[in-house]
């Protein structure tokens, strides 16, 4: 074969070689272009268009006199986009080894955002100024890492009623993201922050932006490529703060204790008191191991609000709603007395004891009360129903939820008689339940602001109002939203409620009251004390409720101190004390 003969046929090779490229490369142009255009297209303007987010700026809590209860303060933190991580390994040893965050929860919280590429995520909250200026040297070697300064929730008053906030979490993610949230938001975790979230955390906005291949803004889109966020709305509480200060500390030091003031003309909370307190701002960063575990063992229990989730028998206290039920059913004449006291009263072979172990002699109803006579009660027991004392109960919402606008409230406890055959058998004796139940003691549950809001009732002539700590809200469209106004009547006939009121004047105002304590020479102070036995200890708990008027009566007042010995002696002179410094702040001359 000859030279020429083989040079045509390589030439010919290499005009099909170049042939077959150029039938590719349309090939592959009509695929990227024609087949997969629309495709290609939207990735690549995925990675060319960035969507901003800017946070709302949350509302601030306020108490009545505008002193602020929790406030907005600059937070420097760390954040970190996922499509920018070199070695996760490494990013990782470096965060752990100079922030407060194991290298485990570093990993974890990368591999929970793989999917958000160019999402902007918080790593670390409240980073220190000195490790701020120690690590920002090393930025250059991790580019997927930067500094930003947002807000960061200041509670100013250990309390329990304002909650604090926390990083959403899974569940509750799932259940907002289509409300605007993102996986790294701050939510309230309870209390006011949880319950009027979507008051206080605003609308976030957006911004567009126009990115490079490395994520930088080429600043090409300004106009109409931005949404502005919309600010939470500031809120104005019932709170007196600084008369739940000095209540405080008028509180026994390490008290179980429960304190509620309440303006009864209104259902304003003035005062919310659960002890032992706690700090809010201990869950604003990530909390130890160590510090949790002391927190949820601590044996007095700091993170219990005691006023709306513990329930307790409310003892003598009850006693004025049994003697009301019997007036108004006419089971009994007001001067009509009962059964002689002398120190106890047998309901078939078992012996129920009075206080008082010397006894009372004859009482009638108001003197009862005044004294707060056991064995009257016994008496006046086996003359009610089981039912009938369970329905009144119920009538007078003091085992019902009040609705505080707190959440998380839990209800009181009344027990029928097939409660009792299901627990204890159909042999079990109704009459020995009910001589329990009518001094407060047995199975009846109740929580001091569920006491609190019917002797709040009694001091409004019978009516029924709803307990609420939001007073007001400031910002744009802050008129839309209504503060609770639920008003019910107790069912207590005229003569009933005014026997009634007063027997509890002579609770607090008598020689032989048992309130004496609690009195106040300018206000009128009508109550009942109560000593609530109880199974996890043997001294008894200690009650005090009641309320105050000056020209008409104005606040209700609950005390309760766990384990602390009897009401008149313990509970009534606190309440005396709050009554007075109520009194030294709204009506005291100058």
């Amino acid at each position: 074969m000859s030279v020429t003969t083989i040079s045509k046929g390589l030439t010919r090779v290499f005009h099909l070689c170049i042939l077959l490229g150029f039938l590719l490369l349309i090939f592959m142009l009509a695929r990227l272009q024609v087949f997969q255009g629309d495709t290609f297209a939207q990735i690549a303007e995925n990675n060319y268009v960035r969507l901003l987010r800017i946070p709302a700026i949350r509302g601030e809590i306020f108490d009545r006199d505008y002193q602020p209860l929790a406030l907005n303060q600059p937070s420097i933190n760390l954040m970190f986009v996922p499509g920018r991580i070199r070695s996760k390994e490494a990013l990782a040893n470096f965060v752990s080894e100079r922030f407060d965050i194991t290298r485990e929860n570093v990993l974890d919280i990368i591999y929970q955002n793989r999917f958000r590429t160019y999402y902007e995520i918080r790593l670390v909250k409240d980073v220190s100024y000195e490790d701020f200026i120690d690590a920002s040297e090393f930025l250059n070697f991790y580019p997927s890492l930067f500094f930003r300064a947002e807000n960061s929730r200041k509670y100013l008053l250990e309390n329990h009623f304002t909650g604090y906030m926390g990083k959403i979490g899974d569940k509750e993610y799932e259940s907002l993201k289509d409300q605007d949230y993102a996986m790294d938001d701050t939510i309230g975790k309870n209390g006011i922050e949880k319950n009027y979230e979507s008051i206080l955390r605003g609308r976030p906005g957006y911004r567009v932006l126009q990115v490079d291949a490395r994520g930088r803004n080429l600043h090409f889109l300004t106009h109409n490529l931005e949404k502005e966020s919309k600010p939470g709305l500031q809120m104005i509480l019932t709170i007196d703060s600084e008369l739940q200060k000095e209540i405080t500390q008028a509180l026994p030091r390490d008290a179980r204790a429960a304190v509620v003031v309440m303006d009864v003309r209104n259902g304003d909370v003035l005062s919310y008191i659960s002890t032992p307190e706690y700090d809010p701002n201990v869950f604003m960063s990530r909390i130890s191991a160590e510090d949790w575990d002391a927190l949820i063992n601590d044996p007095a229990r700091p993170l219990m609000d005691r006023i709306i989730h513990g329930t307790y028998p409310p003892g003598s206290v009850y006693k004025p709603l049994v003697a009301s039920l019997a007036l108004d059913r006419e089971i009994i004449e007001p001067d009509e007395k009962l059964a002689f006291c002398d120190g106890g009263y047998w309901v078939g072979n078992r012996y129920f004891r009075c206080w008082n172990e010397w006894g009372h002699g004859r009482l009638n109803v108001v003197d009862a009360i005044t004294q707060s006579c056991d064995v009257y009660f016994y008496d006046l027991s086996d003359r009610l129903e089981l039912g009938d004392l369970r329905a009144y109960t119920i009538q007078n919402y003091l085992i019902d939820r009040t609705g505080i606008d707190i959440g998380q409230e839990r209800a009181g406890f009344f027990p029928s008689e097939q409660w009792y055959v299901d627990n204890y058998g159909k042999y079990v004796s109704i009459k020995g339940m009910k001589v329990n139940l009518s001094i407060g003691q047995g199975e009846i549950l109740c929580s001091p602001l569920q006491v609190c809001c019917y002797y709040a009732a009694l001091a409004n002539d019978g009516t029924w109002r709803q307990p609420h700590l939001l007073k007001r809200l400031i910002g744009e469209n802050a008129d839309q939203y209504e503060i609770l106004s639920v008003e019910k009547e107790l069912p207590m006939s005229a003569d009933t409620k005014s026997i009634i009121r007063r027997a509890l004047y002579k609770v607090v105002n008598n020689p032989s009251g048992t309130g004496k304590t609690a009195s106040h020479p300018i206000a009128k102070v009508y109550g009942k004390t109560g000593s609530a036995e109880n199974h996890q200890g043997k001294t008894t708990h200690a009650w005090f409720a009641g309320w105050a008027e000056w020209e008409n009566p104005e606040i209700a007042v609950v005390v309760f101190l766990e384990n602390a010995g009897h009401g008149g002696s313990v509970a009534a002179p606190i309440a005396g004390r709050i009554i007075n410094l109520y009194h030294e702040k709204y009506h005291a001359e100058p």
